[in-house]
């Protein structure tokens, strides 16, 4: 099999799923634009050849090293990045060379939040209600049926960039007056829910082989407005209700050999399911270490092994809720570093810094942690995550 990772040194657990596909056997083929000599060593182990180019986003580029990788070892298998940034110019690229995946004419439903809409309705799913094309006529029309508060965000974009809870009619017209002309935003009533996921493996007939959940006491969104930090928890097992509307969503969808990441709120006024959006890539900020830790198994491996002889090995259940906990250079927190690992030296299973491209919605510095006790999680978040003088800052 000949697979060309495209960025393969970014995100950094890219490593793992390289170094899987070369125990497998596979020709491991990287593009990027980092220096082959700052590649950790692993990853040098794990590629058969690196094409070093300028330019991610400079199409010319890409096509021509995919070109000559195709001359010099034959058709092309597979081509990803396992990044939502990049989803379509690798759809672009498989249309061009016509490798197995998905294509340039589907990648706009897995890319525009009003197309997913459409995809929740077509499986039954409760969805929440948006519009698109903000004019200031149209935003208080459907404000005027669904009430205040509601919340815009980019109809095509990743994390919580320049997505905002509006309160009240100043609110809006701020956002009217300021908003970048070159975004297509969307508007939508705000929910007041408990953010939940169906985080996951399709194989290439289309059939869940692996499936978790994880839960956020409060949303991205917080995190990047307030400037506070952010947590969520791996949870041990998938609740019925998101199963079922997770399993519902991709099979509408019709999403083969992918990693899966939906999102869902759980309502607290009535405990609906709803679906917000999907993403066709493995979890962030952690979370598929999180499904290791929570699993005691290795989901970059299991991926492998899907993709290269499309088969799983029956998955471990869940052991531990496995918690993340980031803090911000800017908040004085209760506890230092020392005081948090002299405390939980057992339970913390990793930690370190966030990048900088994260760093504003995830954290500069954050914890991973597990415990078959889930209220025991949540105290060592708590902990963590202790401000000096603390305000509280979600509504």
């Amino acid at each position: 099999m000949n697979f060309i990772f495209f960025s393969p040194n970014f995100p950094g657990y890219c490593t793992s799923f390289c170094f899987h596909l070369k125990s497998f056997g596979v020709n491991v083929l990287g593009i990027g634009d980092a220096d082959y000599h700052t590649l950790n060593e692993t990853l040098k182990q794990s590629l058969t050849e690196y094409i070093k180019i300028d330019r991610l986003d400079n199409y010319d580029e890409v096509l021509r090293a995919t070109g000559y990788y195709t001359h010099k070892y034959g058709k092309i298998d597979r081509f990803e990045s396992l990044n939502e940034h990049w989803l379509e110019l690798e759809a672009q690229i498989r249309t061009d060379f016509n490798i197995f995946g998905t294509k340039l004419d589907f990648i706009a439903n897995l890319k525009q939040k009003s197309k997913m809409e459409t995809f929740f309705k077509k499986s039954g799913v409760a969805s929440i209600p948006s519009i698109t094309k903000l004019t200031r006529a149209k935003a208080n029309k459907f404000i005027d049926k669904v009430g205040y508060p509601v919340v815009v965000k980019p109809n095509q974009g990743v994390g919580a960039s320049l997505t905002y809870k509006i309160t009240d009619t100043s609110e809006l017209e701020q956002f009217l007056q300021t908003k970048p002309a070159d975004v297509e935003f969307i508007m939508q009533p705000y929910i007041d829910g408990i953010l939940q996921t169906y985080d996951g493996l399709v194989n290439r007939d289309g059939e869940i082989v692996f499936a978790a959940s994880h839960e956020f006491p409060y949303s991205i969104m917080d995190a990047v407005n307030s400037g506070y930090h952010f947590s969520y928890y791996c949870l041990k097992e998938v609740s019925k209700e998101i199963e079922e509307a997770g399993r519902r969503i991709i099979r509408t969808y019709g999403i083969k050999e992918r990693f899966f990441h939906l999102e869902f709120f759980r309502s607290k006024a009535d405990g609906q399911i709803i679906a917000l959006e999907v993403n066709m890539r493995p979890p962030g900020t952690w979370m598929t270490d999180a499904i290791n830790y929570s699993y005691d198994m290795d989901i970059y491996r299991i991926w492998a092994d899907m993709v290269v002889h499309h088969q799983v090995e029956e998955p471990p259940t869940g052991t531990y809720y496995t918690g993340f906990a980031s803090r911000k250079n800017h908040l004085d927190y209760e506890h230092e570093h020392e005081e948090i690992m002299q405390r939980y030296p057992y339970e913390i299973v990793h930690h370190d810094s966030i990048t900088d491209a994260q760093s504003r919605s995830r954290g500069n510095y954050a914890y991973q942690f597990r415990s078959t006790d889930y209220d025991e999680v949540k105290r060592i978040a708590a902990y963590i995550q202790a401000v000096k003088n603390k305000v509280e800052v979600f509504s």
